[in-house]
């Protein structure tokens, strides 16, 4: 595998990882809209786990969910998902690192090398793919109310970290698949060459050669 490659994926892998722990805490996951309202009094902007208000004045107000199973079911699963996303991540680059070939472990053995690094660019896809898909469900239910008409509650936009976490699935998924798709080795496919000893083959042929051409102690006669 070629070593920038390599270096290249890891760097990508790592800031996905690093973009998704900022954006797991991020207060801004969606902020009320001010769409319609001629006067806004106050701001709400909610994440994961809690639900802020910020009046004229700058004052935040802050508190979080009172329970966990009265939550909306697509919260709770961005929730495991971008814990998950986060778990798979340090597999990652705990498996990248290993992998590489400017490590001292695992000796010599490049092959080894090259699959391990491979294991890592699969849990950099599966990090990716779970913030994907963590960040576009909870985008999609707040353009859901957002568009719907007969929707009575407060509306929502889409708040920073949800940009922040889509870049953080991007990044994961390319350093992955650099990973997956690059890290082959060639040595495998080459055929390896029986270790012959000319001197050895020689004598037997010289020996074989020997024994056509060596003077015959019967004649034809002799089997009659």
């Amino acid at each position: 595998m070629n070593p920038i490659v390599e270096a290249l994926a890891c760097f990508l892998g790592f800031l996905g990882w690093l973009m998704v722990g900022v954006a797991l805490p991020h207060r801004y996951w969606r902020e009320s809209t001010v769409d319609g309202n001629v006067i806004t009094t106050s701001t709400i902007y909610e994440n994961l786990w809690m639900s802020c208000a910020t009046d004229s004045t700058g004052v935040h107000n802050c508190r979080d969910f009172p329970s966990l199973l009265a939550l909306n079911g697509y919260i709770q699963a961005s929730r495991a998902l971008m814990i998950a996303s986060i778990v798979f991540g340090a597999f990652g680059l705990a498996a990248t690192l290993v992998g590489m070939q400017c490590s001292k472990v695992c000796g010599e053995n490049y092959i080894l090398k090259g699959r391990v690094a491979a294991i890592g660019g699969v849990f950099f896809l599966l990090q990716g793919i779970c913030t994907m898909i963590a960040i576009s469900w909870y985008a999609a239910n707040i353009t859901q109310q957002f568009f719907d008409q007969l929707y009575a509650g407060t509306k929502y936009e889409i708040g920073q970290a949800l940009y922040i976490g889509w870049s953080s699935a991007v990044l994961a998924i390319c350093g992955g698949s650099c990973l997956l798709f690059s890290c082959r080795s060639s040595v495998p496919r080459e055929k390896i060459a029986y270790p012959y000893q000319p001197s050895s083959r020689g004598h037997i042929l010289s020996t074989v050669g020997t024994s056509q051409t060596a003077p015959s102690n019967y004649d034809r006669n002799a089997y009659v």
